[in-house]
């Protein structure tokens, strides 16, 4: 027969640290305290394997539990003297939950059990404090009523505000005896009126219905939420701790309290905490009462504070990492009820794992995985004050982290006209490429529409800036210069303030606050550095974001999409002029305009660059994009023939206009005519490119500087069109470089962003030098899915189940993955040279540059804001996977 229940106590346990899957965190760390000789009070755990029988069973105990419950609670009360239910002696219990992975206040816990009218009584004898007594009971119907009976708190609540008033005290500690009577008989009519059973005052049917709850907790929704939010997987179950009670309510030299063995928000090393004397521990959570500082309980128990400091100083040293524990103080005596690791800020984790390295508790490779990659962000981006008070009006994904305040505008015009002298927050439906004059200039961007990786999303990443898209509750209502939110309606030129860490979009303005960039977290990134066998590069289309990358640590470009430099305001003339034209003589009219622009754009990408290599990906969007959009443009031309003063030649300029728009259009213009199509239609365009790119390359050589272009072709599905625009690249290539007497050396390589690409890739590597896989494409063509509409859904999927997580946050491993990894081997068996890298927004994602690792690419390439994060989780991967750098 199966073993479920493990029990602690006496200074012995049958589980230790090492077994937080089957005893869960809480009940491991009971054991290891209890092995440790840490005074602890007894009890024992029932295991997360009865918990997931439970749920697989239709809520049934496995056979043999309720024996094995009996039989060790026998071994409590004889351990402790007393026994549950006696008239003379009652041991009361908690029941507690724990599951493997902390999830704090997350699921549920049962305190006092064990008391009734008869136990009540011995309770206030025992103790010589009736007051106590009362209060207890008082509390375990109130606990037991919410959690075992699903009565809302607030029934309760309400109870107590309203006797509070007839006695005429604030607080629950002031109610005298007769108060407290009087709420357990209100209690126990509520739970009547509400459950239509009367209040059980059998112990043994307490713990059974108490043990059951706690096992349902597991399912509640904030528990599920919880852990959707942290990636915690919902097969782990939680184990249930039935421990004796000790009580920090049984008079004034009794207390209870939580603390950490150094401070959560900073790091510093300092004994940091708070308790509250004569309470119970959930009232120093719950906010009852205001706590007193650990100053305070040195001062009140000089005792129990130094035995408490050494004990979890001990703690520390035990389990060589930041503890958060739970104390209770009954009559001068402390008893821990919990330990485990604490968490932290971003800044508190580096600061600790460095600072732990140097006190020789962890080598290098503990502290590296000692932080989360994705708490990295905390450190790069501006915070909202966590003391201000805010009115949070709507909620949207948290598509670009950091802070932003400022006046609401609608129009990228708009924005980019003040963004330079006042702070403003652009807001629109949806953005596109046309906007991201608006976006530069803008603290923030807040969108209606578009999910993680739409384009508001991609671009604010890769400016560092904050980001609230898809944000669905607002109406925006953009030539109205307004958005709603249900009813509340907010104009331009009101404030608001976004916090793209969280998704919140808040009314008003909100100070914020600059992390401390402390030598701890270079000192990290420097260890990283020394281990990780990937390169990481950035994606960065203007020398700004190439200088910002570089300071984070990228070492090279892995993306510069060109077609971002053709929207400056002294360009897109040009370029809508290039695309107008009817010849290919007036179209190289234009091209000729825009090569000067282009050499320079490229000069300023290498000379930021520093000799690391900068991959120039040709243009790949649609041309219809660089023109106004046909809707707009039609309702223009009705106004302007309505309005007789409009010159007739202004009208036919429009017209002419409008008709080379529908000769571009198209029904699917990101299936259409774009990428290499474009280069192999219209080979001038790849031929300005290239020109610009190598005339650019020769003038950084003739500098004595050190360049490295690596040319990069869009959407390839064919072998053929690699070729064809191969050859133009080498072609054009050769003739700067005779014409300016330079010589280096460069690579053309392709974007595999289709799944034909995949497919094919060995014919593909015959004459491509590189692959980058363009996961962001590649995701929307093999699953169907376009990533600026798939959030209608995307959030429906992961809730039904079919779905585990965004496949545009994190690579599909099991669909696109395979087709990535299908190509890697078929470019290398190939050509075996091949280098392979990432330039998709899952470039910056820690799990998806774990399968990146596993696969063997030579980089990543993600937003410089990303960079940070993508060299730590590199080097964890490659931790992971034993390979040396």
């Amino acid at each position: 027969m199966s073993k479920y229940i493990y029990f602690f106590g006496g200074g012995k346990a049958e589980g230790n640290a090492k077994m937080k899957d089957l005893l869960g965190g809480k009940g491991a760390n009971l054991a290891e305290m209890t092995n440790l000789k840490i005074p602890v009070p007894p009890g024992f755990t029932i295991t997360t394997k009865a918990c997931l029988h439970f749920f697989e069973n239709k809520q049934k105990w496995p056979a043999g539990l309720k024996k094995e419950l009996f039989e060790n609670l026998k071994k409590l009360e004889k351990s402790k003297g007393a026994r549950l239910g006696d008239e003379n002696n009652p041991l009361l219990v908690s029941v507690r939950s724990g599951a493997k992975i902390s999830m704090p206040g997350m699921m549920d816990t049962v305190l006092n059990l064990g008391l009734n009218s008869n136990t009540l009584k011995a309770l206030a004898k025992n103790t010589n404090n009736a007051r106590f007594a009362y209060d207890s009971f008082r509390r375990f119907i109130q606990m037991f009523g919410n959690v075992v009976l699903g009565i809302p708190k607030e029934d309760f609540e309400e109870l107590i505000t309203e006797e509070k008033k007839k006695a005429g005290v604030k607080l629950d500690v002031d109610l005298k005896i007769k108060h407290l009577e009087s709420l357990i008989n209100q209690f126990k009519a509520l739970c009547k009126r509400k459950t239509k059973i009367v209040f059980p005052e059998d112990p043994y049917q307490q713990l059974v219905m108490a043990c059951n709850a706690v096992f349902t907790s597991w399912n509640n929704d904030r528990a599920i939420f919880y852990r959707k939010q942290n990636n915690i997987p919902d097969s782990l179950g939680t184990a249930v701790n039935v421990q004796a009670m000790v009580f920090g309510n049984i008079g004034d030299e009794s207390a209870t309290g939580v603390g950490f063995t150094r401070d959560p928000a900073t790091g510093e090393k300092i004994f940091y905490g708070e308790y509250l004397p004569n309470a119970q521990g959930e009232d120093v959570v719950a906010g009852v009462r205001t706590p007193l500082h650990f100053k305070d309980l040195k001062k009140q128990f000089p005792q129990v504070y130094d035995q408490l400091k050494k004990i979890t100083g001990r703690l520390e040293k035990h389990y060589r990492d930041i503890q958060d524990f739970e104390f209770t103080v009954e009559k001068g005596k402390l008893y821990l009820l919990q330990t485990r690791t604490g968490k932290r800020t971003a800044a508190a984790a580096v600061k600790i794992a460095v600072d732990m390295v140097k006190e020789r508790l962890i080598n290098k490779k503990e502290a590296l995985f000692r932080i989360q990659p994705e708490q990295i962000d905390q450190l790069l981006h501006p915070i909202l004050n966590p003391k201000a008070k805010v009115e949070v009006i709507a909620k949207g994904l948290p598509a670009s982290p950091g802070a932003a305040t400022g006046k609401v505008v609608f129009t990228a015009d708009e924005a980019a006209e003040r963004g330079n002298k006042e702070k403003i927050i652009l807001v629109r439906n949806e953005t596109c490429p046309d906007d991201i004059h608006g976006m530069a200039a803008a603290q923030g961007i807040l969108t209606a529409r578009g999910g993680m990786t739409s384009h508001a999303a991609v671009v604010a990443r890769g400016m560092g800036k904050c980001c609230v898209a898809g944000c669905e509750s607002i109406k925006a209502d953009e030539k109205g210069n307004k958005f709603s939110v249900g009813k509340r309606i907010v104009k331009r030129d009101d404030y608001i303030t976004l916090d793209g860490s969280t998704g919140r979009v808040i009314l008003g303005m909100v100070p914020t606050v600059q992390p401390s960039m402390s030598g701890a977290f270079g000192k990290i990134l420097s260890w990283a550095d020394e281990v990780r066998r990937l390169g990481i590069r950035a994606n960065a289309d203007i020398p700004r974001d190439a200088k910002t990358a570089r300071d984070f640590g990228a070492e090279g470009i892995g993306l510069c999409r060109t077609e971002h430099m053709f929207f400056a305001k002294d360009r897109i003339p040009l370029v809508q002029k290039m695309i107008l034209a009817r010849t290919t003589e007036e179209r190289q009219k234009s091209l000729n305009r825009l090569l000067p622009l282009q050499e320079k754009d490229f000069e300023g990408l290498f000379e930021a660059m520093k000799g690391y290599p900068v991959t120039i990906r040709l243009l790949d969007p649609p041309l219809h994009e660089f023109l106004p959009r046909r809707e707009e443009l039609m309702v223009e031309i009705a106004l302007l023939k309505k309005e007789k003063r409009t010159p007739r030649k202004v009208i036919e300029e429009k017209e002419k206009l409008l008709s080379r728009i529908e000769e571009l259009h198209e029904f699917n213009p990101m299936l259409g005519h774009r990428g290499c199509r474009l280069g192999i239609t219209y080979p001038e365009i790849s031929k300005m490119q290239v020109r610009a790119i190598f005339q650019a390359a020769c003038r950084i050589i003739k500098k004595g500087k050190k360049i490295y272009p690596e040319v990069m072709i869009p959407l390839v599905s064919l072998a053929g069109e690699f070729q064809k625009q191969k050859e133009l690249v080498d072609r054009t290539a050769q003739e700067v470089m005779k014409k300016e007497k330079v010589t280096f050396d460069y690579m053309v390589g392709t974007m595999i962003e289709l799944p034909r690409a995949t497919v094919i890739a060995d014919k593909i590597a015959e004459t491509a030098e590189f692959f980058s896989f363009g996961t962001n494409d590649l995701t929307q063509t093999t699953f169907g899915f376009s990533r600026d509409d798939a959030g209608k859904f995307i959030r429906v999927y992961r809730d039904l189940g079919i779905l585990s997580k965004d496949p545009f946050q994190n690579l599909d491993i099991e669909g696109v993955g395979k087709l990535i990894k299908m190509a890697v081997e078929k470019g290398r068996k190939k050509r075996p040279k091949l280098k392979v890298g990432i330039c998709g927004e899952h470039g910056g994602d820690p799990a998806s540059i774990q399968f990146c690792e596993t696969i063997g690419m030579n980089y990543v390439s993600c937003s410089p804001y990303r960079v940070p994060i993508a060299r730590l989780a590199a080097a964890q991967a490659s931790l992971s996977k034993g390979r040396k750098k």
